[in-house]
C-alpha cells in the first residue's frame, strides 16, 4: 500500500471538508457544504462498520473455508474503509480525536485479528 499517496488524500478530503469554500461558488454556502459532507461521512462510517457485523455473521455460516476467506476478506475491506472514515472525521474536525480513539484501537484490532484468521485459513487451503 502506498502511504504516502493515502496520506495526500486523506489530507485533501479533510481539507475539502474543513474548508470548503473553493467549492462554495458552484455548490452554496460552506456551512452548507460542512453539514452535508459531515451528513454523509458520518453514513459512510456507519454502513461500512455495520457491514463488519454483518459479514462476520455471515462468514461464520459458511459451508467451505473458500467462502469464509471470501466473506472474512470482505470484512478486512469494511475494517480498512471505516477506520479511513474514522480518520477523516477525525482530521476534519468533525469528531474529536478523544471520542474516536477508542473505535479506531478497536477497528486496527479487529483488522489484525481478521488478517490472522484469514491468513491460517488460506494456508491451510494451500492458497499461501
Amino acid at each position: 500500500m502506498n502511504k504516502i499517496g493515502e496520506k495526500t488524500n486523506m489530507e485533501k478530503a479533510a481539507r475539502l471538508i474543513y474548508k470548503p469554500e473553493p467549492l462554495t461558488s458552484h455548490c452554496g454556502s460552506s456551512s452548507y457544504l460542512r453539514k452535508q459532507q459531515k451528513r454523509k461521512s458520518s453514513a459512510a462510517t456507519l454502513r461500512s462498520g455495520t457491514s463488519v457485523g454483518a459479514n462476520y455473521r455471515e462468514g461464520n455460516r459458511a459451508k467451505s473455508d473458500a467462502y469464509i476467506v471470501n466473506k472474512f476478506e470482505s470484512v478486512l475491506q469494511e475494517l480498512d474503509e471505516t477506520g479511513y472514515w474514522l480518520d477523516l472525521l477525525v482530521k476534519s474536525g468533525i469528531l474529536p480525536s478523544k471520542k474516536a480513539e477508542e473505535l479506531i484501537k478497536e477497528t486496527n484490532e479487529l483488522l489484525a485479528i481478521f488478517t490472522t484468521i484469514v491468513t491460517k485459513i488460506k494456508k491451510r487451503m494451500g492458497k499461501i
